[in-house]
């Protein structure tokens, strides 16, 4: 996965963290990022969420097109994430969350912990739940 890169370098971006990209100063981010192809499945529901406000549409879709050029390869939910979402969902159940309300949070987290990368997030507390087992950078 990281071909010699420095592992410690390498850090996954939650969806939330790719919309609000231009917002957010680049110290506070990974020398290089990286997005799941569960973001890129977000991004791409976008655009039809956006329902009547075209001009929302518009910018929704220039963000997808800007993220799909921004990160050609994002990592995919494989053997080992689909391992590791079964222990991500138990800690939200024992957490008295309601998994399926953190569905997409829990995939992206459980990509980012079976290739051993820290998350970049906006919102760290969807994600609290998973503190042991995940490396959470809120930003």
């Amino acid at each position: 996965m990281t071909d010699g890169l420095e592992l410690s370098a390498l850090g996954l971006l939650d969806t939330c963290t790719v919309i609000d990209f231009s917002e957010i100063d680049r110290a506070h981010l990974p020398k290089i990022s990286a997005v799941c192809t569960i973001t890129m499945a977000e991004l791409e529901a976008g655009p039809h969420a956006a329902r009547d406000d075209t001009a929302e549409e518009v910018r929704r879709r220039q963000r997808l097109q800007w993220a799909q050029v921004s990160f050609p390869d994002p990592l995919p939910f494989d053997r080992q994430a689909a391992a590791t979402y079964g222990s991500a969902h138990l800690l939200y159940l024992s957490a008295g969350r309601k998994p399926r309300k953190f569905f997409a949070d829990l995939l992206i987290a459980s990509v980012a912990i079976a290739n051993q990368l820290p998350l970049y997030t906006r919102n760290a507390k969807d994600f609290e739940p998973l503190r042991s087992m995940l490396d959470i950078r809120e930003v």
